[in-house]
């Protein structure tokens, strides 16, 4: 496409847009339903998504990550961080709110080795304070109970000796009941070798309608998982991570929401909140909101809204479509043909 075309077809696309706004704004209709009197209804049911628009206030936190679980003080304090935030979620609204990896505490591995503390080896797990982090989750889990709050947060998940604990996120319920756990996968070659033991599957949960899936730490380099959430209907991807390369970890989160037209939530620590503070991605790939970038532990808050701007085109037609032309739309278009067959030929 020449220079001239392309700028020709983005400026059409713009006046498209403006015409659906318009309709929209005149009408009090959604952007999805507005869009319905501009563009032909596909076939099939790939309108379905359209006509039953689900919606779901989301926050997503940054809150300081500590590293040290043989502090006890320390561990109280990023508690009653995640519970202030908590707080102001629901003071604005939200029906759930996500916490980057490590809310509690990231032990670090230098910290936890027992040829440390200058040597990386197998982490003594008996260094934690288990006793004050399981008090911390547990009054997290009840103030999610009395604020009727959806809460994903991050933390260690003890199993039976000799075996290593898990690096997850526990899912608690607006009844204060932890639903589910996600415990992460695919682990940097140190949380393997000398700390975590991996997880085995992917976790997904509904709330209000709308299909949350979870990923962790490094997941956010495999496009896989994420395409695996897609194929499992996930609305929107929940990714804790501490960023260990924050923004290069930002980008590829918008391109796996653009990618799968679903929204992602990015939930990193303060600590990288100047390069790559904690946001939410529509599904057509833009930022829709983000913490301060200036180390503060705050909360962003989003509507999850299938009928908004943001989302409609994404949900409605490139996500049914990218699914349909997966499930070999193409083959009855294939041809027989010898110049098709000549990858030499040329002109």
């Amino acid at each position: 496409m020449s220079l001239k075309a392309w700028k020709a077809a983005m400026t059409a696309r713009r006046n498209f847009k403006r015409q659906v706004r318009a309709r929209a704004a005149k009408t009090g209709e959604s952007y999805t339903s507005a869009l319905r009197h501009f563009l032909p209804t596909p076939s099939g049911d790939v309108m379905s998504e359209a006509m039953n628009p689900k919606s779901v206030r989301l926050a997503v936190a940054q809150t300081p990550v500590r590293e040290d679980p043989r502090d006890a003080d320390a561990l109280r304090e990023s508690g009653r961080q995640v519970r202030a935030l908590m707080r102001e979620a629901s003071a604005r609204g939200a029906r759930i709110v996500h916490f980057p990896e490590g809310a509690i505490c990231f032990p670090n591995k230098l910290v936890m080795s027992v040829a440390g503390p200058d040597e990386v080896g197998p982490a003594d797990w008996d260094r934690c304070q288990w006793p004050v982090l399981q008090a911390e989750l547990a009054a997290i889990v009840e103030l999610a109970r009395e604020l009727r709050l959806w809460t994903v947060i991050a933390s260690v998940h003890r199993l039976t000796e000799p075996n290593r604990p898990h690096n997850s996120l526990f899912v608690i319920s607006d009844h204060g009941e932890v639903v589910t756990r996600y415990d992460e996968r695919l682990l940097s070659n140190t949380k393997v070798s000398y700390m975590y033991s991996p997880g085995s599957a992917p976790v997904t949960f509904d709330v209000d309608g709308v299909r949350f899936g979870c990923l962790l730490g490094m997941e956010i380099h495999y496009p896989e998982l994420f395409a695996e959430y897609e194929k499992l209907d996930v609305d929107c991807v929940l990714f804790s991570t501490t960023g260990v390369s924050p923004g290069n970890a930002a980008a590829q989160a918008q391109g796996h929401a653009a990618t799968n037209s679903y929204w992602v939530s990015f939930s990193v620590p303060t600590q990288h909140s100047a390069t790559a503070p904690s946001g939410i991605i529509a599904p057509n790939g833009e930022w829709l909101e983000r913490c301060p970038a200036d180390g503060s532990p705050s909360v962003a808050v989003v509507d999850l809204d299938d009928g908004s701007e943001a989302a409609a085109e994404a949900v409605t037609y490139a996500r049914p479509w990218r699914r349909e032309s997966r499930a070999d739309v193409y083959a009855a278009h294939q041809v027989t043909d010898s110049r098709s067959e000549d990858r030499t030929a040329a002109f």
